[in-house]
């Protein structure tokens, strides 16, 4: 089987959606955003095709798109829409796919459902993106912990920002989970300088050889 990955993260803008859009470009995949919260601004799925180089092709389009840039629970409800979670089903592809979550792991979609729920349904390993700065030891290892008691696989954790060993050797120790790399901040973030920095900090054969 070709390897899948939802990536999901410790909380809202933390770099997600560009470390999606390198792990899309790196392993040729195609990419899925189930919900998207906002549509005023560019999206998750654009910002994806536009840094990652992705053909049109390769991006599934998102199961729901709402106005309100809010929690989807809080969007879908004043767009007067009820998430169904029968229609969050991964797509089939041919080839690879990268799937992108909303905010945190206990992001709502309604009043009853929750991301982790529909990981644990899934059962598609889960890239946890995590921040270097301060706060990230309790919010990545809280996120792991919930994700254990669900029984979600956990492919690994992608440090993002400043370098900070000590707080990424201790997330790693605690958790018991592995690193995959770290992706710095870029300050010209573009397609060319996204790709050189995904490929000096992570090993590529890892994602490829993956399998759900």
């Amino acid at each position: 089987m070709t390897a899948r990955f939802v990536v999901s993260g410790t909380d809202t803008g933390i770099g997600k959606t560009v470390f999606s859009a390198a792990l899309t470009n790196a392993l040729g995949s195609f990419y899925w955003k189930p919900v998207q919260s906002g549509l005023d601004e560019e999206t998750d799925a654009e910002t994806v095709r536009r840094l990652g180089a992705v053909p049109a092709e390769r991006i599934v389009p998102e199961a729901y798109r709402l106005a309100t840039p809010a929690s989807p629970h809080l969007s879908a409800r004043l767009d007067g829409i009820t998430i169904d979670p029968e229609t969050l089903t991964p797509p089939h592809v041919d080839g690879p796919l990268v799937i992108e979550g909303a905010g945190g792991l206990m992001v709502p979609l309604s009043e009853r459902l929750v991301f982790a729920d529909l990981f644990a349904q899934w059962k598609i390993p889960v890239i946890v993106c995590a921040r270097t700065t301060l706060g990230t030891i309790n919010h990545t290892l809280l996120c792991i912990e919930a994700m254990r008691h669900r029984a979600i696989p956990i492919f690994g954790i992608a440090f993002i920002g400043d370098e900070n060993l000590e707080t990424e050797k201790i997330i790693v120790q605690l958790s018991g989970v592995r690193s995959l790399g770290r992706l710095p901040i870029i300050p010209d973030l573009t397609t060319a300088g996204l790709g050189k920095a995904f490929r000096e900090n992570f090993d590529i054969d890892i994602f490829a050889d993956a399998r759900p």
